[in-house]
């Protein structure tokens, strides 16, 4: 994204999110019908506009950007605040079933190191004395524990700031392919890691479909793409934009204009998937947005840049950053208007647009994120926007977090105030597997002594009687592996109770 990291993001104030239904793929083979295990299950590859796993059953990416080990930290930030495993667990009890993970090329140079990671009281103690790709292996791997997928994004050449072209002068274009090679290698045998951005927004004098070889992404993208495939042809290639297309410039990485005449054409088919860009005002101004029309004329700007590839069916498209601070007015109609046009879930299942949102953390500076400046609490106004996009989780690779044999589920349950100003408040509920076995559902009951009552709550569905609540865990959330979290939020009225004892039980 063209913007700077640092900027901290003010509280905002509770948004209304809905837990999301389950909802069923659209258009799936007749093979994968009702009795079919749960989509997202080994591989994946394209079917015209969607994406399907190894069963052909449709998928939804619906998920989030982490990003750090594309800057000189050289591994996720926020770890200088929280477990890394505590974050995913976390991303995962908030609905979002995909990371993608920016990376510069730094991170593979021999002796790389990684730095601004706490390991006080135990925290992170799995990662110390690791190496930058030994750190990703660790977030791969809790990841696919997690049942979440990851990206990998080729971000930038190198720590220094991001590029125009796909190379520089200090990074050539052998070494850009050959370490995107050797990523797909690294995760050949492992499933989590679904496909890699080949580079992160390519922009003037970038160009698509002109021919010059040291200028056109498209070109460069075949070349890079069916690399990464002849060492591992189940990945996906994701292929961002350019700027500018004979002339009609948008933002960076955004205008895929010239895939109508000049499609991305790979040795392998049924790989590619392409990545567009969008953002608000809060990182630039642009003219759709001072419309007279504005947001109704969004829809538009959005087919003419990339959506007529989904439309068309042509191919999957992923929007791989989307992100606002939401301060403005504009900026609020503008994401509502979007995340309309990527297609609700509950209506249309996995035949709908692909999503990462941008960013996680709170210290993209023109964008902030879906946490809070503590790292911890969410900004439930952001991840309320995204509610009706979000989508089903996918099945746990099944390495790690599980107890052997067999047992008693159990769990118990934490009630924090996030905030309180008198006339209400926001809480959050947070389940932990404290049995031996991985958890199927979860449900939690508190008694308030006062009068407040829930006015909203996500991530789980809810009954109240009185001060009683009974919450039941959503479709997304319910399975928690051993020792792992989940989390529900709600908002409530009014403010100044005493925080209630929780009972958690499990199946």
């Amino acid at each position: 994204m063209f913007r700077s990291l640092r900027r901290a993001l003010g509280a905002a104030a509770a948004a209304l999110l809905l837990p999301l239904a389950g909802v069923q793929a659209v258009h799936a083979d007749p093979a994968a019908a009702a009795e079919a295990a749960v989509p997202g299950a080994g591989h994946w590859h394209t079917d015209g506009r969607q994406i399907r796993d190894e069963a052909g059953q449709a998928v939804r990416i619906a998920g989030i950007n982490w990003f750090g080990f594309e800057t000189s930290d050289n591994a996720v930030h926020g770890l200088w605040a929280r477990d890394y495993k505590s974050m995913i667990d976390q991303m995962r009890s908030l609905g979002y079933n995909t990371i993608r993970l920016p990376y510069s090329d730094d991170i593979l140079k021999s002796g790389a190191v990684a730095n601004s990671i706490d390991f006080s009281g135990g925290r992170n103690a799995d990662l110390q004395g690791l190496s930058p790709l030994q750190i990703m292996d660790r977030i791969v791997a809790h990841a696919g524990r997690d049942g979440l997928k990851v990206v990998l994004d080729r971000h930038r050449p190198d720590a220094a700031g991001q590029s125009a072209l796909w190379y520089t002068q200090a990074v050539p274009e052998s070494t850009w392919i050959a370490n995107l090679k050797a990523l797909a290698a690294r995760y050949r045998d492992d499933p989590t890691v679904v496909g890699i951005d080949l580079h992160n927004e390519p922009h003037d004098p970038a160009c698509w479909g002109c021919g010059d070889t040291a200028r056109d992404w498209r070109l460069a993208a075949q070349r890079a793409g069916n690399a990464v495939l002849s060492v591992n042809p189940e990945l996906l290639v994701l292929v961002e934009g350019v700027q500018t297309f004979e002339g009609v410039s948008g933002w960076w990485g955004g205008n895929l204009m010239g895939v109508a005449r000049y499609p991305v054409q790979l040795d392998v088919p049924n790989r590619v998937v392409y990545s567009a860009h969008d953002y608000a005002t809060s990182v630039a101004q642009q003219s759709w947005f001072s419309d007279p029309s504005f947001p109704a004329n969004m829809p538009g700007v959005w087919d003419k840049y990339w959506g007529y590839i989904f439309k068309q069916d042509i191919a999957p498209v992923w929007i791989g950053e989307f992100g606002t601070t939401l301060r403005s007015t504009v900026d609020q109609r503008w994401l509502a208007a979007l995340v309309s046009y990527l297609r609700p879930t509950a209506t249309h299942g996995a035949d709908a647009f692909h999503w990462t949102f941008w960013s996680w953390n709170p210290n993209s500076g023109d964008t902030g994120g879906i946490l809070k400046d503590d790292w911890t609490t969410v900004d439930t106004v952001k991840d309320g926007h995204l509610a009706s996009v979000k989508a089903p989780g996918f099945p746990a690779d099944g390495g790690g977090d599980g107890g052997g044999g067999g047992g008693t589920a159990a769990c118990a349950a934490v009630y924090t105030v996030a905030s309180d100003w008198g006339g209400g408040f926001n809480a959050e509920v947070r389940v932990t597997n404290t049995g031996p076995v991985p958890l199927t559902s979860w449900k939690v009951t508190w008694t308030w002594t006062g009068s407040q009552r829930v006015t909203s709550m996500w991530n789980a569905s809810y009954t109240q009687s009185g001060g009683t609540v009974v919450a039941t865990n959503a479709a997304h959330n319910g399975a928690v592996a051993t020792g792992g979290s989940a989390a529900l939020g709600f908002g409530g009225a009014p403010g100044g109770g005493t925080p209630p004892e929780v009972a958690c039980t499990a199946s």
